[in-house]
């Protein structure tokens, strides 16, 4: 492999670990909202981006048959349109079971209620992966379409030899990853809501006092952190193959991500989840498909090392 092959293979490499990069951005910041404001550590945050794939993919395939909308952007559609579904299960989830083990209950429980949360979101992810494979079955499915196989040529860039192809699916789905972002930041920071949630994840007792209803904004938090997670998954359904245990795969990249960015803040969680998909292609170029799970998890261990509090967070300074 000459010189110019090897450039044309990294600059495949990243700018196809910046697009798929930004779906796993968006999934780890729904990740980390919940983690920042309510301080649980989710295991069924993978299912939630399960269901926000089959959302889209079973009304593409209802909407598309009966409606006859257009195929090549009702998808994305599709997929933001999972966010509000999604949305509106979590906060019936909180209220049902999660609210028992969280906020001002957690503290009668052991270990202010770490214990509990970890074992009933564990239970939340088995019933939710086994109902829908009891539901949706085991044969793997996606909602791919014209734009999945197509792209866009940049180049020749060096003479003749040196081109870069970009998926057209994956750059909307990009595209659409990062509004969605953009947005949720300038809630957070604009809006009423947004400092009520910040003030909640501060300082609960004084949130209280001041007249916010910690409960609700704990509800709200995970409505938005499992509906985010939903849209990226949604968007990933139009590039990837899915079946109902997908999310115990992706749990893992979520993490990994959250943690390289540092653990509660939303623009960390993003740059963590983009740099996690540029490694991962990236290291597609001299390892196997097989190894390149490897690669994340030696550098999430060198984080955890040498920079626990994440690449793009600070440490926390105790008097």
């Amino acid at each position: 492999m000459d010189a110019l092959q090897t450039l044309e293979n990294v600059l495949q490499s990243l700018v196809a670990g910046l697009l798929i990069g930004s779906m796993y951005g968006l999934m780890c910041v729904g990740l980390t909202i919940i983690f920042g404001v309510m301080r649980v550590i989710n295991f069924a945050q993978g299912e939630f981006m399960m269901l926000g794939m089959y959302f889209t993919y079973f009304c593409f395939a209802w909407l598309g048959a009966e409606v006859y909308l257009d195929g090549l952007w009702f998808p994305f559609v599709l997929a933001v349109l999972a966010g509000p579904a999604v949305f509106l299960l979590g906060l019936i989830l909180h209220r049902a079971l999660i609210n028992a083990v969280t906020g001002r209950r957690a503290n009668q429980l052991e270990a202010q209620g770490h214990y509990a949360q970890l074992v009933l979101t564990l239970g939340i992810a088995l019933v939710l992966q086994n109902g829908g494979l009891f539901l949706f079955g085991s044969n793997p499915v996606s909602v791919s379409n014209e734009l999945s196989y197509s792209a866009w040529e940049w180049g020749p860039m060096v003479g003749d030899r040196v081109s870069v192809f970009v998926n057209q699916a994956q750059t909307i789905s990009a595209i659409i990853a990062l509004v969605v972002v953009m947005g949720f930041g300038l809630v957070m920071v604009k809006t009423r809501l947004g400092k009520s949630l910040r003030a909640a994840a501060d300082n609960p007792d004084a949130a209280t006092y001041m007249g916010i209803d910690v409960d609700r904004a704990h509800r709200i938090a995970f409505g938005f952190g499992i509906g985010i997670t939903a849209i990226g998954g949604g968007l990933l359904a139009s590039n990837v193959s899915f079946q109902p245990y997908i999310g115990t795969e992706y749990v893992i990249i979520m993490y990994a991500g959250v943690v390289l960015g540092g653990l509660g803040r939303t623009r960390g969680a993003f740059l963590g989840g983009l740099s996690i998909g540029i490694l991962q292609q990236v290291s597609a170029i001299v390892l196997p498909n097989q190894l390149q799970g490897t690669v994340i998890f030696v550098c999430f261990l060198a984080v955890i090392l040498f920079r626990p509090q994440g690449f793009f967070g600070r440490k926390d300074r105790t008097a």
